[in-house]
């Protein structure tokens, strides 16, 4: 990535989140086989060089919230919001357009397998 000294813009890449949304019992059923095939598509996209960075995260179950009320802090066990589909990973991408975000979003497993993959671009500002 090369950005101009003074500015926070990028010349000539933009970066995205791959945000991977998946239903928490797609693979109910699956044989160890099957899971291992999803996940060899997961590391393949993750050694694509445009891929800088991600992570599979822990299951929604595991999460804490974290809300401020009159400067009290409220910690509630579990996802913000009880939904279908539950963020499990993400990849951080640097690509020329969005159209080379979205073909890679494509590849992954969630996205036919009842889940979702959103891409959205980084907003770069002040530090």
């Amino acid at each position: 990535m090369k950005m101009s000294e003074d500015t926070d813009t990028e010349e000539s890449t933009v970066h995205y989140a791959l945000l991977i949304y998946t239903d928490p019992h797609a693979q109910d059923g699956d044989t160890d086989e099957q899971r291992q095939a999803v996940t060899d598509e997961y590391m393949a996209i993750r050694e694509d060089p445009r891929v800088v960075g991600g992570g599979h995260l822990q299951p929604a179950t595991t999460a804490s919230t974290v809300r401020v009320a009159d400067g009290d802090a409220l910690v509630t066990d579990g996802p913000f919001a009880d939904t279908k589909e539950v963020i499990a990973g993400y990849c951080l991408l640097e690509a020329d357009d969005l159209d080379a975000a979205l073909e890679l979003a494509g590849r992954g497993p969630a996205a036919r397998m009842g889940g979702a993959v959103e891409v959205r671009p980084f907003a770069f500002g002040p530090h």
